[in-house]
């Protein structure tokens, strides 16, 4: 059934609103003459007058709330004077304490799984060490057509110029915003373990990628009990203290059995494989599949010490339709989009005990936890970390079992 249209077009209208429930994404759900109102810059219970930014004419509209007539309890002014409405779009909840914007979290993540796993569960979004500030160490900026450095407004290729960033890793972002770039450069900075600052200059050349590398090239993380050496722009995590955190809770409930086998998809540079090796031993063997060449080849070197972990690059579906054997245990880390049908069907053919899902997205999560109760695995334990304070982002952990 097709949407209904609605004929008169909102953009750019304010309208009085009362604020209700968090929704997946870094709004509020309202309604308004019985339309559904996303606004953002607000909280649950307020009342604010909201400008219409988006309206494609169907059911629902987006909104910023440009001023707050009743405010919550839980309401803080924003750090950064960016973090506004119609300004950067890095961020969505510093309007908000701490506690309260893990809660908002906790919410949608219940609501992700009684929506779409018909699970009720509750939740708890725990906090990371370090603070809601000072955590990013991961930053894609963008030049404006004076070859300012910053970051795009919400939903917008507009470029807001950033003087500094108070989310991100202290003097990560300080030397790209220093200079003035060729309009319309991406820039991605990194920030390792070590506190050294990589810096690498984005472009594209008739379809073939002519990327520079302005600054450093190789980090060095530390996770899990070892320095891990990769390329400074692949993939780790953002916030300084989640690797070791994830690993931690990944290696308590894999519980991998000396001489066991375990299967680490979306392995990466193998943070996860390292853990499931030191529990199955020697004796024991670990299947680490990952698509990226450069990250099979990081973690080959960085895994070299554990010949009980085996690397296979390629697409997960593709490989484990080559794979002739039943782990005790499977770990995987998908990227956002999550899984999908395809792969939780290749993993419960393996018939494995145990499978810990490590989910950047809720939603995502919530529908391959339906997939995977669809051939007899449940959610026995769900746990869920604040690992991208201010942004409606949010890392969970999850055990299924057969």
């Amino acid at each position: 059934m097709s949407e209904q249209r609605h004929a008169e077009n909102w953009s750019g209208r304010t309208v009085e609103l009362e604020v209700g429930a968090v929704a997946h994404g870094g709004h509020c759900v309202s309604r308004v003459e019985g339309r559904v109102v996303f606004v953002r810059h607000a909280l649950p219970g307020e009342i604010v007058l909201a400008e219409i930014t988006e309206d494609k004419g169907g059911s629902f509209c987006r909104a910023d709330a440009i001023r707050v007539l009743r405010s919550s309890p839980h309401r803080v002014e924003p750090v950064c004077p960016l973090a506004a409405p119609g300004l950067c779009g890095g961020c969505d909840w510093q309007h908000a304490e701490p506690q309260a914007q893990r809660d908002l979290k906790a919410q949608v993540v219940s609501e992700q799984l009684r929506r779409l796993a018909g699970l009720d569960r509750t939740v708890e979004v725990e906090a990371l060490p370090g603070g809601p500030l000072g955590w990013r160490s991961r930053v894609r900026l963008v030049a404006d057509a004076e070859g300012r450095p910053g970051l795009r407004a919400h939903r917008s290729h507009r470029v807001i110029p950033l003087a500094g960033c108070p989310i991100s890793v202290p003097g990560a972002v300080e030397e790209a915003l220093a200079k003035t770039w060729r309009p319309g450069t991406e820039l991605e900075v990194t920030s390792d373990g070590q506190g050294r600052g990589h810096l690498r200059e984005l472009t594209t050349v008739r379809g073939r990628d002519r990327s520079r590398q302005v600054k450093g090239g190789i980090a060095v993380q530390h996770a899990a009990g070892r320095d891990w050496r990769l390329a400074a722009h692949g993939f780790w995590q953002v916030h300084p203290a989640a690797a070791d955190v994830l690993a931690s809770v990944v290696g308590e409930w894999a519980d991998a059995p000396v001489g066991g086998r375990a299967w680490d998809l979306y392995a990466g540079v193998g943070l996860f494989a390292s853990v499931l090796a030191g529990q199955v031993g020697r004796e024991g063997r670990v299947l680490a599949v990952e698509s990226g060449r450069r990250a099979v080849a990081d973690g080959e070197a960085n895994l070299s010490d554990l010949p009980q972990v085996r690397w296979r690059a390629g697409q997960v579906e593709r490989v484990l339709a080559e794979v002739d054997e039943r782990p005790e245990v499977v770990v995987l880390d998908p990227p956002r989009k999550g899984a999908g049908a395809a792969v939780v069907r290749s993993i419960v053919a393996g018939a494995p005990d145990r499978v810990v899902y490590v989910a950047c997205d809720p939603a995502a999560l919530a529908r391959d936890v339906a997939t995977f109760a669809s051939h007899g695995y449940h959610l026995d334990e769900l746990r869920a970390f604040d690992a991208f304070p201010m942004t409606h982002h949010v890392e969970c952990v999850a055990l299924l079992r057969a």
